[in-house]
């Protein structure tokens, strides 16, 4: 779908859809409304005074102009009362209307950018967030289906309306940087929706490699071998177990100035979790396929950043395996000497995205970052302490986590912090080994940040549970059911911002 910028009033200009918005709390008919309801006959009026729109938040109402108007028909979305509307309600809010526009069988569709009385923040931010709704919302799955149902018409076009010349130019980065957020983002489903079977740790290389190509990243590929001369145990003891060679995948974006240091995000890149040797259940077990997400979502924002050009050395770091049982497989109680010399008591191998983390942040000092982000489907913990709206957030600097916060508050992907406290290492101390890999079941998702901050030195650093969020039950406006990738856009705001 092709996303274009252009001044002009709404009772001007054609196309198949004029989605506009309303508030629950709106007396009367704002302005720019009043000449549509006048070339309607009134019928915007009616429909709030016989209460069939009442501007709830969600609620819609579609009406045919009957050649009244330029526009084929009319969509008013309700965006709820005007103190509750949030840049992420306008997202929502897209993400509703892209899927109503596409059921009416319209190829364009042009709106208005909503809620500049309640949002404070500039056009182009909204502008960015109603791209996003509507790309997001948008978004199907269907490379693996033989027979699909009848193919409705694909959106050509959409369209946002500036009011003011000065207008323009914001707006056009906004829609810029909505497509790169939203392509980012559908890429990290992509990979996630693909099957385990699909998406080896050697498929995941070739998706750098083709990201690399595309935009002139730099891309290393440590193999088995280099991981061995280099002493990445928590890499190799995860792999051990399985037939699928592990990759350890290094993309470097130079944005930035060569003297400017980087800042790397590591994701956890594990393409299937059985769980190892300590199996998990039965059920649910196909969703460990994503259990790769905070991978994806690295190499996604990476993407982005490359596409958007932003002033900001970016390293991405994505430990990529499978943790399956076998012959060969790491047993609860075997010990591994990870990258920077620690050694682990592997207790349970179910926890094992923090052994390969561990690797990868060990690795990511040697670029001596200006600060480290992680992103993992962590711990289940996180899930009974959060549910399914909030990733877990645990770091040692204040400034960075204040920054992610507000990437995150931005992109409608919130986080909450948990603490970091010394007190909780003890659960993590070995008998045999420097820490154990396993705290116990209290603070589950506390001790596994405790256990990462023992290989980031003093580099300022923050860890992203995303193990709450990264899968949906069921569809939302432009969030998916299945995978979600949600992370990703927190990650591309946040590197939005630093780029200035």
């Amino acid at each position: 779908m092709k996303c274009q910028v252009k001044e002009g009033h709404l009772a001007q200009g054609a196309t198949d859809v004029l989605v506009i918005s309303g508030y629950e709390d709106e007396n009367t008919l704002p302005k720019a409304h009043q000449a549509l309801d006048d070339a309607l006959g009134g019928q915007l009026r009616e429909l709030r005074s016989n209460g069939e729109f009442s501007g709830k938040n969600q609620e819609s109402a579609l009406i045919h102009t009957r050649k009244t108007l330029p526009a084929k028909r009319i969509l008013w979305l309700g965006l709820g009362k005007k103190k509750d509307v949030t840049l992420d309600r306008v997202r929502q809010a897209m993400g509703t209307a892209f899927k109503k526009v596409r059921q009416t069988g319209a190829e364009t569709f042009s709106a208005p950018v909503f809620a500049t009385d309640t949002v404070k923040a500039p056009a182009s931010d909204i502008a960015q967030a109603m791209v996003e709704g509507a790309m997001l919302g948008g978004y199907r799955f269907t490379h693996y289906r033989s027979e699909n149902e009848e193919p409705s018409k694909e959106i050509r076009t959409m369209t946002l309306l500036a009011n003011r010349a000065n207008q323009v130019s914001g707006m056009k980065t906004g829609v810029r940087r909505g497509e790169a957020s939203a392509h980012a983002t559908s890429f990290a489903r992509d990979l996630c929706n693909h099957p385990a079977n699909v998406m080896t740790p050697s498929r995941v290389a070739q998706e750098a490699q083709s990201i690399a190509e595309d935009f002139g990243i730099t891309l290393t590929v440590l193999e088995s071998k280099d991981q061995e001369k280099l002493g990445m145990g928590g890499m190799l003891g995860v792999a051990r177990g399985s037939q699928e060679p592990p990759k350890f995948i290094v993309l470097e974006y130079a944005g930035g100035r060569k003297k400017d240091r980087p800042v790397v995000l590591v994701g956890k890149t594990i393409t299937f979790d059985s769980g190892g040797i300590s199996l998990k259940p039965s059920e649910n077990m196909e969703q460990m396929k994503a259990d790769m997400t905070g991978g994806a979502e690295v190499l996604g924002a990476v993407r982005a950043a490359a596409q958007l050009r932003l002033r900001v050395n970016v390293v991405g770091i994505l430990p990529a395996t499978e943790n399956m049982p076998g012959g060969r497989a790491t047993k609860p109680g075997d010990i591994l000497r990870m990258l920077n010399g620690k050694t682990v008591e592997v207790q349970n191998t179910d926890a094992e995205g923090r052994l390969v983390l561990a690797d990868g942040l060990a690795y990511a000092a040697r670029f001596n970052p200006q600060c480290i982000v992680d992103v993992a489907t962590l711990t289940g913990a996180c899930i009974v302490a959060l549910g399914q709206f909030a990733i877990g957030m645990l770091g040692n600097d204040d400034a960075l986590k204040a920054d992610l916060k507000k990437a995150g508050e931005q992109a409608g992907e919130r986080v909450w912090e948990m603490p970091l406290w010394e007190e909780y290492f003890e659960q993590l101390k070995s008998d045999v080994a420097d820490m154990r890999n396993i705290g116990g079941r209290g603070g589950g998702m506390i001790t596994a940040g405790m256990f990462l901050s023992k290989f980031v030195d003093d580099c300022p650093w923050v860890h992203l549970d995303i193990a709450s969020t990264d899968w949906s039950s069921s569809e939302r406006p432009y969030i998916s059911k299945g995978p979600t990738a949600i992370g990703t856009r927190l990650l591309v705001q946040w590197l939005i911002n630093r780029s200035g």
